[in-house]
């Protein structure tokens, strides 16, 4: 297993891509430490999925876009599973809404979790790293953070957001032996894309996607444990897409 001997602390990991995650690195070998703000019945649920399979998971609170909190979060993870090596920061809320008439505080909470988690978690978990020199961290963005989409402006800017800062993070803990890099999530089958889906199942979505599916929880967690592990030693500062194509089509991607 290629992650064995190794920690993992993976925020939002209670449900949908983040629980796919936690799976899918314990699968590899690690100790997962699955973290919840609300949802404890789910993140338990997730652990005992990892511990009926022979792995090592806890479940730990925490809301991640305060800062304090996360610090504790870091803490109880290095305690609770005996050290760290990978910190994937999932965590993440949408509100969609158009511009004009979307409430500001709905605007700024996509940004607080969104982007102030991944900060706050770095920043809690860079000390740790830094004095073993050893440390990946892999953040979830998406690809509407290069591009965007009706009624996601706070979305696409918080996404846009986690990739310069992973950019910048990767150049900045390089020299103490720490990556930093992040995995674009195209449009991906969880609750966080349902509203696109009442009209039609989703069928004229797809029908712009060059694979022509949805992404599977389980798809972006491969990527994510590839850019944890060893195979990846010599990756800082990539935004990996995970996408079926869409983001590098011209408009639709296919003539009329």
């Amino acid at each position: 297993m290629s992650l064995e001997g190794r920690a993992a602390l993976v925020t939002g990991g209670s449900r949908g891509i983040g629980r796919a995650i936690a799976v899918r690195l314990a699968s590899e070998g690690a100790a997962v430490a699955v973290n919840y703000r609300s949802r404890q019945d789910e993140a338990e649920r997730t652990v005992q999925e990892i511990t009926d399979a022979g792995g090592k998971a806890i479940a730990l609170r925490a809301d991640v876009s305060d800062p304090g909190a996360a610090e504790e979060l870091v803490r109880e993870s290095i305690a609770g599973l005996g050290g760290l090596h990978i910190l994937v920061n999932n965590a993440g809320v949408a509100k969609d809404g158009f511009l004009f008439d979307q409430a500001p505080a709905d605007w700024w909470e996509v940004l607080r979790v969104n982007v102030g988690g991944v900060y706050h978690c770095t920043r809690a978990v860079a000390g740790h790293f830094m004095s073993q020199r050893d440390g990946a961290v892999v953040n979830i963005s998406s690809v509407m953070g290069e591009g965007g989409w009706v009624g996601q402006s706070n979305y696409s800017a918080s996404k846009g957001a986690v990739n310069a800062f992973t950019r910048a993070a990767a150049i900045e803990l390089a020299r103490f032996g720490v990556r930093v890099n992040a995995v674009l999530a195209g449009f991906t089958a969880t609750e966080l894309i349902g509203g696109l889906l009442e009209k039609d199942g989703g069928r004229a979505l797809k029908r712009q996607l060059p694979l022509r599916e949805f992404a599977t929880p389980e798809q972006v967690a491969g990527a994510v444990s590839f850019l944890a592990g060893a195979d990846a030693s010599y990756i800082t500062g990539e935004l990996l897409r995970v996408d079926g194509g869409w983001a590098g089509q011209l408009g639709m991607g296919r003539p009329k």
